[in-house]
């Protein structure tokens, strides 16, 4: 089981309210909240801790963690209010926040409120985003990991721990104070799943491979970005000191916002080392560089569905597994890693070429092309392909299992038993930008 621990609040996102203009519609969200509600859709194991209010905007929270199957055993309720996020989505610009968090319930968890002792079948902890820039909950949270942490310098199973800074700049009042504490919380943890926007923050003009070592030489286990529309890539620090790289794609879908998507990229690589039964510190060190691949083009397929439609909608698993690529191919196996080299270069994927999609043409199915927001992501998202024909570094052309055709479809005239070549309306560049 995963525990994500955290804040959850209503999202109030602007919206034209038909005979009314602009008007605010209520969403359940928070970084941890909706990494929860990812694991859960994909049919891992998932426990949420903290505390909600008892208004009703809590009902709303309590609900969408039980229609997504995100246990509340570690949950507490407060009569305080809820955190409101009012958002506000203009196109080509970041997306806006208005927080509102003094006295609310979910930043108000105490020590008093921490579980003596975690389940049994624990095997990871989720913590990071803004409530660790907020006190008493920072405080707390910060006691729990390292409290759980310890128990692997005492002979006993420590859970991983996963952490995903989700840095809101507006929220930090004291940058120098909060590096300190994120260090802090880096060496703590097991994995450290890092967005480009985050390290440009923390350590601004550090190129990223370098910003991985650093955060690698701080103690975790494996260290993560997300790069956009670049994909993802990783390094794993193995118990002889070598260090294994991997990269994998995004997957080519229209874009309509990309709120929730990096939460739905962590929690759906959580959810694939669950699943692999990799969830654990000394399976972690022996992953091999195809599994690490497998984890992140999974994690990258969830993202980008989640980037295709609106709001923080994460998908099933078994939405994720019928996005398949024509072009996907693992790494290669390769001989055992060398120690790690600071000039080392970030690990490239082999060129692949796209073939084209056969489909029979009796009467097919075609959707028009899903129109294209222009909110920015800093996480997985869809990617704009090459011409037909053309050799692509790292990119992955996807279908989906009997899918309804993105753009126009071309057909050979109706005939019995025949096929005939479908040719693919270009799919809408999306703009790179800050996750959500």
């Amino acid at each position: 089981m995963i525990i994500c621990c955290g804040e959850a609040l209503i999202d109030m996102v602007r919206a034209d309210i038909p005979g009314r203009g602009d008007g605010f519609l209520p969403f359940p969200g928070g970084s941890p909240f909706n990494t929860a509600v990812a694991i859960g859709r994909l049919g891992v194991p998932v426990c949420f801790m903290g505390k909600f209010s008892t208004d009703f905007f809590g009902e709303i929270l309590t609900k969408r963690l039980k229609d997504n199957r995100v246990a509340a055993d570690l949950l507490i309720r407060s009569p305080r209010n809820s955190t409101l996020a009012f958002v506000k989505l203009s196109k080509g610009k970041e997306p806006q926040y208005v927080f509102y968090t003094e006295g609310t319930a979910d930043r108000s968890l105490d020590i008093e409120d921490l579980p003596q002792k975690l389940p049994a079948d624990t095997h990871c902890i989720v913590f990071g985003s803004i409530s660790m820039t907020m006190e008493p909950i920072s405080n707390t949270i910060e006691v729990f990991i390292l409290r759980e942490n310890a128990l692997q310098g005492q002979g006993k199973d420590a859970p991983v721990i996963s952490f995903d800074p989700n840095i809101r700049p507006f929220m930090i009042q004291d940058k120098k104070a909060y590096i300190k504490s994120f260090e802090k919380w880096i060496s703590a943890s097991t994995i450290a799943k890092i967005s480009a926007a985050d390290f440009e923050f923390i350590y601004p003009g550090l190129e990223i491979e370098k910003a991985l070592q650093k955060i690698l030489a701080m103690g975790p286990r494996l260290v993560i970005t997300t790069l956009g529309a670049k994909g993802a890539m990783a390094l794993l620090r193995r118990n002889d000191g070598s260090i294994t790289r991997a990269s994998a794609p995004v997957v080519e879908l229209p874009v309509l916002d990309t709120i929730g998507a990096g939460d739905t990229f962590h929690g759906a690589f959580l959810a694939w080392l669950e699943k692999k039964e990799k969830m654990s510190r000394s399976a972690l060190a022996n992953l091999t560089e195809q599994e690490l691949y497998a984890a992140l083009f999974f994690a990258n397929k969830a993202a980008s569905l989640v980037c295709s439609r609106q709001g923080a909608e994460p998908p099933t698993l078994r939405e994720v597994e019928r996005l398949r690529s024509t072009a996907q191919k693992a790494p290669a196996q390769k001989a055992p890693a060398k120690k790690a080299v600071a000039k080392a270069g970030p690990a490239k994927n082999a060129a692949v070429k796209k073939a084209p999609v056969k489909t029979a043409p009796a009467k097919p199915k075609t959707a028009g092309t899903a129109k294209t927001a222009p909110a920015k992501s800093k996480t997985a998202g869809a990617v704009k392909t090459a011409p037909a024909k053309s050799k692509t570094v790292g990119v992955a052309k996807t279908v989906l299992a009997k899918p309804k055709t993105a753009g126009a479809a071309k057909t050979a005239p109706a005939k019995p038993k025949t096929t005939g070549a479908v040719k693919t309306a270009p799919v809408t560049k999306p703009l790179k930008g800050k996750k959500s």
